[in-house]
């Protein structure tokens, strides 16, 4: 412990305490010494887009908005995947206990946590962000198989996963996450009925008319509501979810339950520490619980006897707890937020604000109504200012008219302007007059002034880039239009932003287009594509995508522009945080010699290396390797390169197969020699890891790898595809079986082959895999659908063919000073690093 700093403990990791440490940060970064501990083994992720992770339109790695490294990089000291228990107040300790390992599959760094039994560690301040849980209303049957929650990442995963098993499934709960949950069972093929015990959907947010309207949308969306109904039992048969029986005695047919019926603030933290716990964990207007020396913030707060559940209040809480625990502004108060929310259910967009329903006799209410097209408009005006609305299917005017209730404007006589603009188009109130402090992105808390500063300083003048240097636009994206209004106003244009369907951003074209242009022009470097298909116009961030395109379409014809390749790649070899290398030998099969252990060893010894380590794919990792020493270092080796820095075949894991293990049914070790023999370099959109197994016992994991084979009775082998155990887990789907190793390495090369066509640049196989589908790509590697396996057969040989080991280049480099040059941008290198 630092004693010249404070040391404070912030217990959960979740959107409330990664934000008030950012807050912290801001105001006194050097001055706190911080430990958070966090239930997930994971660092901070936007909750709001678990709905895009369940329907697959991201990736769980996406909507991370403080990965592990930033904490590292902020000096903070994570406890991840540790649940505090906890407060010692007279010792002034928190306490924490580890979650089991078995817990972790997610877990981007699994060291992260703790071995030991039990975890202290003192304060001088403590926060508690608990957040929430999902509340399960009262039924029988609740937490057996088929039924699920959706909060977290493990539920979007669990819920994916058995939903492939289902053909029905039943979300209970008709809020804004339950519809979410529900679109997301759709896109996995199930039927889905929505169950809500209010008389209309999303009742928090709407009246009775835009609910019933909303419900029609979602009806001709093909999902089925159901409203006043309590669910009383699930029902089971077999050890499977058979149907669910209602208050009102009628049932439903279903195969699987998700239940988001509203949430409950985790006060046990609190309630076992002696504080005030009432609905929430009590709070004064500073932030303080009723001990002066612990703080809360985020859903599991309650404040003034109210408990908020939208992210607008608790970045309001979070600023108010910053400025008084830094001092920066000691007589901070938080006064209470009003209510408001920009969103999309179902794609389909929405704003409410404020009260949804008149309550004063002299309230004024102005409504329009389309239900052919869906769009709701309704506004309730109170002395002379706005006291509730509600835009459903339009809200292009939704951002002025929150702004106008969260800061009480007067409204214009012609009321109508709010709902639809003036005459001529423009917004009554112009994003130019509102105050820099008032909030654009709700979801991540972004002002005008961070913005606006971003366009002016920074010179962002697309919204991407506004996007990409403050985080606004980044959540439910409902801010976008927003933020290009204050791009224009500030910058007078904005720029286009790159399509998304772009391989890569500087050439506007997709992947089909932008490779059959490639073919028919003839072009095989990086700068002939900018030159031919850019306008001549490079782009820094496009160029390694563009160059690992290429050398798939022309093995051994490709003209290799370093300049357009990663550190890594110009030099094969991984680059450290401190600048220097690894160099990880090709093993084959996990398969060595003592003379090749013992040149290791030497080399080891001979150029000081630091480290020497273990793999997960079965190789030796030399750590700390300097720039200079990789060519001679290669030399003495005598081994070829493990391709361990670049995006291609990496390595392929065996287990002991044949020759020693009792179980095996196969010979793992000699087939997967025999794949990186043939694989060793093949270019891919992303890194691929194989592994072979000799039986089903999976001891080498092949079933969680890009490909895998398994050994099974009777000489056969199962090929997997599209597996995963890193940040994602996700067991591969069965693409064939075959009966000898030649016919593993065809079906292999040809599923590599296809993957290297129609993957997008930094694509896994499991985003590929789920994104194609396993029976379409059966059909058409395997059944030859469309004519093309014999093409693929082919072109992968000519991959196979064209391969050299980049290490020879210890012999000849490819350009002056690649290995003993100057680090001219040592700090960029560092940037680039892909892993």
């Amino acid at each position: 412990m630092n004693q010249n700093k404070t040391k404070l403990v912030v217990v959960g990791n979740g959107m409330a305490g990664a934000r008030v440490v950012e807050e912290i940060l801001k105001r006194a970064s050097d001055r706190f010494e911080i430990v958070m501990f966090g239930a997930e083994p994971y660092g901070n992720y936007n909750r709001i887009l678990l709905s895009n992770v369940l329907n697959g339109s991201q990736a769980a790695s996406e909507i991370f908005m403080n990965p592990l490294a930033w904490y590292r990089d902020n000096g903070i000291k994570l406890h991840a995947g540790v649940r505090a228990t906890r407060i010692d107040r007279q010792r002034k300790v928190v306490i924490g206990a580890p979650l089991e390992k078995d817990a972790l599959a997610y877990a981007a760094d699994a060291a992260a946590v703790p071995d030991a039994a039990l975890i202290e560690e003192p304060y001088d301040h403590v926060i508690i962000a608990t957040g929430s849980r999902p509340f399960v209303p009262p039924m029988e049957g609740f937490g057996g198989p088929g039924t699920f929650l959706f909060r977290t990442l493990d539920d979007c995963d669990q819920i994916a996963n058995y939903a492939k098993t289902c053909k029905e499934a039943a979300v209970i709960g008709g809020g804004l996450l339950g519809l979410e949950a529900a679109r997301g069972l759709l896109t996995h093929g199930v039927e889905v009925t929505v169950l809500e015990a209010a008389p209309q959907l999303m009742i928090a947010q709407l009246d009775f008319e835009s609910g019933k309207m909303l419900r029609d949308t979602m009806e001709g969306m093909g999902i089925q509501v159901m409203c006043e109904k309590i669910t009383t039992k699930i029902v089971y048969d077999d050890g499977r979810i058979r149907r669910l029986d209602f208050k009102d005695g009628s049932t439903l047919e279903t195969d699987m339950v998700v239940v988001s019926a509203g949430i409950r603030p985790i006060t046990e933290i609190a309630a076992a520490s002696g504080l005030t716990v009432n609905k929430g964990i009590v709070c004064d207007d500073q932030m303080r619980t009723s001990d002066r020396d612990i703080f809360a913030v985020g859903e599991c707060v309650e404040h003034r006897h109210k408990l908020y559940g939208l992210v607008d209040p608790i970045w309001d809480q979070a600023k108010t707890l910053a400025d008084v625990i830094t001092g920066f502004n000691p007589k901070a108060e938080y006064l209470g937020s009003r209510l408001g929310t920009k969103l999309k259910v179902m794609g389909v967009e929405l704003a409410s604000m404020g009260d949804t329903k008149p309550s004063l006799p002299d309230d004024e209410v102005i409504v329009y109504s389309e239900p052919s097209r869906g769009v709701y408009k309704k506004m309730i005006v109170r002395e002379n200012q706005i006291a509730g609305a509600i835009l459903l299917g339009e809200t292009d005017t939704a951002g002025v008219l929150m702004q106008m209730f969260m800061t009480g404007a007067a409204v214009p006589s012609r009321r109508a302007d709010l709902l639809f603009g003036t005459s001529s188009g423009m917004p009554v109130l112009s994003v130019f007059d509102l105050p820099d402090h008032a909030q654009i992105c709700n979801c991540n808390g972004i002002s005008k002034g961070e913005i606006k500063e971003a366009i002016v300083i920074g010179k962002c003048h697309s919204v991407s880039k506004v996007g990409a240097c403050t985080k606004a636009g980044l959540g439910c994206g409902s801010c976008k239009v927003l933020v290009a209004q204050l791009i224009e106003a500030y910058a007078g244009e904005v720029d286009d932003d790159p399509t998304e369907d772009y391989y890569v951003p500087g050439v506007p074209l997709e992947k089909a287009q932008l490779v059959a242009e490639i073919k028919r022009r003839g072009l095989k470097s990086v700068s002939a594509v900018f030159r031919e298909l850019a306008g001549d116009k490079e782009d820094p961030g496009s160029k390694v995508g563009l160059a690992s395109l290429l050398k798939t379409l022309w093995p051994g014809e490709y003209d290799d522009e370093r300049d357009a390749r990663f550190v890594n790649d110009r030099v094969h070899a991984n680059i450290q945080k401190d600048g220097t290398f690894s160099v990880v030998p090709r093993i084959y099969g996990g398969v060595t010699s003592p003379a090749e252990l013992r040149r290791i060893a030497e080399v080891a010894e001979k150029y000081n290396v630091p480290m020497v380590k273990f793999t997960g794919g079965q190789r030796l990792d030399l750590l700390g390797v300097k720039k200079d020493d990789l060519p001679k270092m290669w030399k003495d080796l005598g081994i070829p390169s493990g391709h361990a820095y670049t995006k291609a075949f990496r390595t392929c894991k065996s287990c002991v197969g044949t020759d020693f293990c009792r179980y095996g049914v196969g010979d793992s070790i000699k087939l997967a020699q025999e794949i990186e023999h043939r694989f060793q370099g093949i270019e891919s959109p992303h890194k691929m890891k194989l592994a072979t197994a000799g039986c089903p016992r999976n001891c080498s994991e092949a079933y969680v790898k890009d490909l895998g084979a398994v050994a099974i009775e009777g000489g056969k082998w199962e090929i997997y595809i599209g597996g995963a155990a890193g940040g994602s887990v996700r067991k591969g789907d069965l693409l064939c079986t075959v009966a000898t190793h030649a016919d593993v390495l065809k079906y292999m090369g040809r599923f590599m082959q296809y993957y290297r066509e129609h993957g997008k640049y930094l694509e896994r196989t499991y985003g590929f895999v789920e994104r194609i589908g396993i029976e379409p790509l059966k059909m058409i590697l395997v059944e030859d659908s469309e004519g093309i396996c014999a093409r693929l057969d082919a072109e992968i040989q000519k991959a196979v063919d064209a391969y050299k080991d980049p290490w020879k280049e210890a012999e000849l480099p490819a350009y002056p000073g690649q290995f003993n040059g100057p680090e001219l941008a040592h700090a960029l290198e560092l940037a680039e690093n892909n892993g």
